[in-house]
C-alpha cells in the first residue's frame, strides 16, 4: 500500500517588518504576446500605432536589441519565469509541460512572494495550459474573447486560428481590456507590503480578431507590406528551409490575396494591445505606487509576417528572435534612454532581483542589465542566445547573427551591411573568424526533451482508483474535494469526502494515471488555502487497482 502524508509546514518568514517592506520598490510587469519589433519605438514597422508604449519606452530605458531565449510561447516564458535557460531544462517547445521539468525551479512569483511581496497577476504569463498559479496571492486567468460570427474570415481553408477580421464587439468586452481592469484595481487599492502584479496581454497573439475600429486605422488600400526576396531561402541550409515552411503558411496567404489583410489584422492587434497597456500605466501614474514602481515590459518572442518566406515564430532568424523590451527603474533609469548591447529575456530574473535588493536563486542564469540600466553604453561582452529545438542556436552579437543547426549546417548575417539578413555569408573564409568567435557561445549543454503533452505517461494503463482520508486538526473533514492532476496541469480525477473524511476516485480504463511528478489539491472550507496545493516528485504508480491510498493530515 503506497501511502502519501502531507503535513503543513510554516510559511516562509518574511524578510523584513512591514515598515521596512513599504521601502522597497514595486514592480509592474507587463508581458505581451507575440509582439515583434514592429512597436514605433523599434521602428520594425512604419505605420505602427504604438503611442503608449512608445511613451513608456521614453520614460526609462529601451533595449533595442533584446532577444527570446527562445521562439515559442511556452520554452521562452518558462525561461524568464524561471531564469533557467531551454538548452539546461530541455523545454524547447509549447507541448513540453515545463514544471515536471523543473519541479524545484523558483519562479519569479514564487520568488518575490518569499521575499515579502504581495505578488498579484492576471492573463497570460505562463503558457496555456501550463498555467501556474503557485505563487500568486490572487490570480485572474484569461477569459475568452468575442469571435466573428463566421469563420474563418480570411477564407483560408483549414485554418485553424491562423485567421484575421474585425469583429463587432466593444473594447471592454475583450479578455485583454477585463485584465487590465483587474490591474487597475489592485493599482487602486492598499497594500500593506510592497507590490508584484503581473498583468499578460494576449493580442497580438493570433487570431488577430479586434474591434473594427482598429482595422478602420488602417485602410487595406495603404498598407505597406514587408520587403521579401523571392529567393531568400535559396542561400538557407535545408535545416532552416524546413523551419520557414515556404509552401505553407506564405504560399497560402499569397495564393488567397490575404497578405495585406495578415499585416492589417497584425497592425490592428498591436494598436489594441498598446490601448490597454496605455490604460494601465495612466492608472499607475494616477495612483500612489507611481514613485516607487519598477515597470518592465516585454514581448515573449519576435513573429514573421512573410520575411524569410515564413509566417509565425518558431526560427532563429532576426525576425522571430527580436523583442520589444523597456524598463523604467525609478533612481536608476532616466528618460529618453537606448541601449545597443544585446541582452536576451534570461537577464530578467536577475535584473529584477538586483534593482529590487534581493538575491536570486542560484540556479538562475542570465546576467542582471543594472550597470546598463544605469549606463547604456557600459561594456558588456555577452551576445544573445536564442535556442529553437534541441541543438539548434543562434547568437547575436551588436552587429552579426550566427546560426548552427543540430546537424552542422550554419548561416552568418552582417546587420551592419544586411539588416534584412538576406544573405548568408557562413561559406566565405573571411568571416571564420567571426564564426569561431561566437560559436564559443554556443551551449556546451544541450539537455534531452522534455516530455512533451504527447507523450505516453503510463503503459498499458487499467482503470484504476485511488481514495484515502483528509484530516485537519485530527478530525476528519467532510466535503473536501481531492483532485488529481496530470501533465500540462490538466486533471485527470477527482473525489469528495464522506462524513468520516474518506474519498475515493476512479479512472476509466484506457486513461493513464499520472507517471513522475504530478500536483494533487485538497480543497475544503476547514481547510486553509495555504494547504491545499502540492507537488509529488518522482512517484510511479502503473495499473492501480484500489490499492493506492493518500492521507492528507494537515495541522
Amino acid at each position: 500500500m503506497l501511502r502519501l502524508i502531507a503535513c503543513a509546514v510554516a510559511l516562509f518568514p518574511l524578510l523584513a517588518s512591514l515598515a521596512h517592506a513599504a521601502d522597497k520598490p514595486n514592480v509592474l510587469f507587463i508581458a505581451v504576446d507575440d509582439l515583434n519589433d514592429w512597436v514605433h519605438c523599434l521602428g520594425g514597422h512604419p505605420q505602427t500605432k504604438s503611442p503608449n508604449v512608445d511613451r513608456l519606452a521614453a520614460k526609462g530605458m529601451l533595449f533595442e536589441r533584446a532577444y527570446c531565449s527562445a521562439p515559442a510561447c511556452n520554452p521562452s516564458r518558462a525561461s524568464l519565469l524561471t531564469g533557467i535557460a531551454p538548452f539546461t531544462s530541455g523545454v524547447y517547445h509549447n507541448d513540453q509541460p515545463w514544471r515536471p521539468a523543473m519541479p524545484d525551479a523558483i519562479t519569479l512569483p514564487q520568488f518575490y512572494q518569499q521575499n515579502g511581496y504581495e505578488v498579484i497577476g492576471c492573463g497570460k504569463l505562463f503558457h496555456g495550459s501550463y498555467r501556474e498559479e503557485k505563487g500568486f496571492d490572487e490570480y485572474l486567468k484569461q477569459t475568452g474573447d468575442p469571435k466573428p460570427k463566421q469563420t474563418p474570415v480570411n477564407g483560408i481553408p483549414n485554418t485553424s486560428h491562423f485567421d484575421w477580421g474585425p469583429i463587432d464587439a466593444k473594447d471592454a468586452e475583450m479578455s485583454d481590456y477585463q485584465m487590465v481592469d483587474f490591474a487597475i484595481e489592485q493599482l487602486q487599492k492598499k497594500h500593506d507590503k510592497p507590490l508584484f502584479l503581473a498583468c499578460g496581454i494576449y493580442r497580438p497573439h493570433l487570431p488577430w480578431y479586434v474591434p473594427q475600429e482598429y482595422f478602420d486605422h488602417f485602410p487595406l488600400d495603404q498598407i505597406q507590406l514587408p520587403q521579401i526576396k523571392e529567393d531568400d531561402l535559396a542561400d538557407v541550409p535545408e535545416a532552416g528551409v524546413k523551419i520557414a515552411k515556404p509552401s505553407g503558411d506564405h504560399k497560402k496567404v499569397i495564393e488567397t490575396d490575404n497578405y495585406a489583410k495578415a499585416v492589417q489584422g497584425y497592425l490592428a492587434s498591436i494598436e489594441f494591445a498598446d490601448a490597454q497597456i496605455g490604460r494601465l500605466i495612466a492608472a499607475l501614474e494616477a495612483s500612489p505606487y507611481a514613485d516607487n514602481t519598477i515597470i518592465v515590459l516585454w514581448g515573449d518572442h519576435g513573429w514573421h509576417l512573410g520575411e524569410k518566406l515564413h509566417w509565425r515564430k518558431f526560427a532563429l532568424w532576426e525576425e522571430a528572435d527580436r523583442v520589444p523590451l523597456l524598463i523604467v527603474a525609478p533612481g536608476v533609469t532616466t528618460p529618453e534612454q537606448r541601449c545597443e548591447r544585446t541582452v536576451t529575456l534570461l537577464d530578467l530574473y536577475p535584473t529584477l532581483a538586483d534593482l529590487c535588493g534581493l538575491t536570486p536563486p542560484k540556479e538562475v542564469a542570465g546576467k542582471s542589465l543594472a550597470p546598463l540600466l544605469k549606463d547604456p553604453t557600459a561594456a558588456w561582452d555577452r551576445p544573445a542566445v536564442t535556442t529553437h529545438g534541441r541543438n539548434n542556436h543562434a547568437v547575436r552579437d551588436e552587429r552579426w547573427r550566427y546560426i548552427r543547426y543540430a546537424d552542422g549546417s550554419e548561416e552568418l548575417y552582417d546587420h551592419q551591411e544586411d539588416p534584412q539578413e538576406w544573405t548568408n555569408v557562413a561559406d566565405l573564409p573571411e568571416n571564420d573568424a567571426v564564426k569561431k568567435r561566437l560559436a564559443k557561445w554556443l551551449p556546451t549543454t544541450n539537455a534531452k526533451d522534455a516530455d512533451s503533452e504527447k507523450t505516453p505517461v503510463a503503459k498499458n494503463a487499467k482503470a484504476w482508483s485511488m481514495s484515502g482520508v483528509v484530516v485537519y486538526r485530527g478530525q476528519p473533514v467532510a466535503g473536501a474535494k481531492v483532485t488529481m492532476y496530470g501533465r500540462g496541469g490538466k486533471a485527470k480525477a477527482s473525489g469528495v469526502t464522506d462524513e468520516e473524511g474518506k474519498y475515493v476516485m476512479k479512472m476509466e480504463p484506457g486513461e493513464s494515471f499520472p507517471e513522475g511528478e504530478f500536483k494533487v489539491t485538497v480543497r475544503g472550507v476547514k481547510i486553509p488555502d495555504k494547504f491545499g496545493d502540492f507537488r509529488t516528485t518522482g512517484l510511479t504508480v502503473r495499473n492501480a487497482k484500489a490499492a493506492n491510498r493518500y492521507d492528507f493530515s494537515f495541522e
